[in-house]
C-alpha cells in the first residue's frame, strides 16, 4: 500500500467517534488483532449488546488499518415487542463511527418453548446465508470469557459429555462457514467499559434477567462460586485440559472416517464399512456425529443417547435396518451402512 494511501486510512481511523489511549482498550485490540490476523473479508455479527458493539468497533479499526473488508449484520428475531425499533437504534449507533450494518429479519412462526436454542439456530442460519450471498467464509462473533464459563457449567448441568463441555471454542464451523470468536478470552466487564467509552451506551437485553432461561440462572450461580474462591483462571485451566483430551478424540474420529468411510459428495452420502464400527465407543460416536453434521449442515449434532442407539441398531445381527436421525437417512445393507441427507 502506498504511503499516501496508508496516511488516509489512519486519518479515517481518527474520525471514529472515540478511541482513547487507555491501556485496557489497547490490550483488548491487540488480542483481537492477534486472533483475526490473516483474515480476508468477513461478516461481523452484531446484536447491540456491549460485547458485539466492542467487536464491531475493533473490527472497524482493524479493517481501516489493514485494508480488510468487513461486513456487518444484525438479526431481528421479532420475538418481542420493540425488537425492530431496537435494531434500527443499533444501526444508528454504528453509523456514527462509519459502520454500515444490515438488518436480517427472521420470518416465520415463533416458538413457545426451547426459545433460545431455536432462535440461535435461526440466527446462525440467517448469518451463514448472508455469508454465502457475500461470498465470505468467516463470521466474527462477540462471545467472551463469561459466555465460555457459562456454557461450560450449563452443559455440565445437562450431563453433557466431553465434547459438549468444550463446545464453545475460539473457532468452530457451521454449514461450511467458519465461526470465529476473537474475544473469547476477554472478560465481559472489559468489553462493557470499551463499549461505553466508544458509544456511550449499549442495548440491554431484557432476557438476561429472565429466570426462565437456564443460562441466566447459571450466571447467578457462577457469581456465588466466585465468592467461594472459584476464580476465572481455574475454570480456564480446567476447560483447556479438557480441550486437549477432546482434540485427541477428534483426531482419531477423523482418522476412522478417512480410513473406513467413503464420501460421495454429489450424492450427499457416506458408505461405512464394517471396520468403521470396530472402534472404542467414544471414537465411534464422534465419527457418526461428524458425518451426520456434515451431511445435514446443522450446528449441533443429535444428542449422544440418540447416536448411541443408532450405532447399536447398525451393529445388530440384522442384515437390513433403516432409520432417520439428524436430518439424515441411515440404512444398513449387510455389512455396509449408508448415510444420506434426508
Amino acid at each position: 500500500m502506498r504511503k499516501k494511501s496508508l496516511n488516509v486510512k489512519k486519518k479515517n481511523l481518527d474520525k471514529i467517534t472515540f478511541f482513547s489511549n487507555k491501556k485496557s482498550i489497547i490490550k483488548i485490540y491487540k488480542i483481537f488483532e492477534k486472533n483475526v490476523k490473516g483474515l480476508d473479508k468477513s461478516l461481523v455479527a452484531v446484536s447491540g449488546g456491549p460485547d458485539s458493539l466492542a467487536l464491531a468497533f475493533l473490527a472497524n479499526r482493524y479493517s481501516i488499518l489493514n485494508s480488510v473488508k468487513f461486513n456487518y449484520a444484525l438479526v431481528d428475531h421479532k420475538m418481542r415487542k420493540g425488537s425492530s425499533l431496537e435494531a434500527k437504534k443499533v444501526v444508528q449507533i454504528l453509523k456514527k463511527i462509519g459502520i454500515k450494518c444490515k438488518i436480517l429479519v427472521w420470518k416465520g412462526k415463533k416458538p413457545n418453548s426451547n426459545i433460545q436454542k431455536i432462535a440461535r439456530n435461526n440466527r446462525y442460519h440467517l448469518l451463514t446465508k448472508e455469508c454465502k450471498r457475500l461470498k465470505v467464509k468467516t463470521i466474527l462473533l462477540g462471545h467472551q470469557m463469561n459466555d465460555l464459563h457459562e456454557n461450560f457449567f450449563l452443559r455440565m448441568s445437562r450431563g453433557s459429555g466431553l465434547k459438549g463441555l468444550v463446545s464453545l471454542g475460539k473457532k468452530t464451523e457451521y454449514s461450511n462457514i467458519n465461526l470465529l470468536r476473537p474475544l473469547i478470552n476477554v472478560p465481559k466487564i472489559n468489553l462493557e467499559e470499551l463499549a461505553l467509552d466508544v458509544f456511550k451506551k449499549f442495548i440491554k437485553d431484557p432476557s438476561n434477567k429472565n429466570d426462565n432461561f437456564s443460562r441466566v440462572r447459571i450466571r447467578r450461580i457462577l457469581k456465588e462460586f466466585q465468592k467461594e474462591g472459584l476464580e476465572s483462571k481455574k475454570i480456564d485451566l480446567t476447560i483447556n485440559n479438557l480441550k486437549s483430551a477432546n482434540n485427541a478424540l477428534d483426531f482419531f474420529a477423523k482418522k476412522n472416517i478417512n480410513q473406513n468411510a467413503t464420501h460421495f459428495k454429489k450424492k450427499q452420502s457416506y458408505f461405512l464399512n464394517k471396520f468403521f464400527f470396530l472402534n472404542p465407543e467414544e471414537i465411534l460416536l464422534r465419527s457418526m456425529s461428524m458425518i451426520l453434521n456434515n451431511l445435514s449442515n446443522r450446528y449441533y449434532a443429535p444428542r449422544g443417547k440418540k447416536i448411541k442407539r443408532l450405532t447399536l441398531l447398525m451393529t445388530s445381527q440384522n442384515k437390513a435396518e433403516k432409520t432417520t436421525l439428524g436430518g439424515c437417512v441411515i440404512e444398513k445393507v449387510y455389512e455396509t451402512v449408508i448415510i444420506s441427507k434426508e
